[in-house]
């Protein structure tokens, strides 16, 4: 399983692409509807926003965790051995921050080439993802999240990963 570093490089440089858009979308979200703006921004546009990146690129680009909130980013086989493997990584005492991993997998139609890199936990992703998320948050995620794993975290805590694909 050999990797590739030009499509590392890439891969990193999508990732930032991509969390500066869900970032600046979720700011502006949160600036004008508060914290439950915020859910429904997750809701509705972080899809978008991976799905356009994907046509754009050609890169299957989305975001998972082990505990996640949108059955649609549940992980994978591959996803969650990377993902534990963070865990690991940080309790070891690596820092969750730049944490990446890449192999060049089979796929269903050949080889791809697949990058993770860690998200971890900030301190303003407790309002919605930490132990005392306030109720009207809480109900706007109960209701459009029915099936929520996505609360408990704490500051610093690898909340899931970035996770891209490109077949080869």
């Amino acid at each position: 399983m050999g990797t590739d570093p030009e499509l590392a490089t890439e891969a990193r440089e999508l990732v930032q692409v991509f969390a500066k858009r869900l970032k600046g979308a979720l700011e502006t979200a949160i600036k004008n509807g508060g914290p439950t703006a915020a859910v429904e921004f997750c809701n509705e546009q972080a899809p978008q926003i991976a799905d356009a990146l994907s046509t754009e690129t050609g890169w299957a680009v989305a975001r998972t965790s082990l505990k996640h909130r949108n059955p649609a980013n549940a992980s994978d086989d591959w996803e969650r051995g990377v993902l534990r493997a963070f865990e690991t990584r940080q309790a070891d005492g690596e820092d969750a921050k730049g944490m990446t991993f890449t192999a060049t997998v089979p796929g269903d139609d050949g080889r791809q080439f697949r990058f993770m890199q860690a998200i971890p936990t900030a301190p303003v992703c407790l309002v919605c993802h930490g132990d005392a998320v306030p109720d009207d948050v809480a109900s706007a995620i109960d209701e459009l999240y029915p099936g929520d794993l996505a609360r408990g975290y704490v500051a610093g805590e690898i909340r899931g990963a970035f996770s891209l694909s490109k077949p080869l």
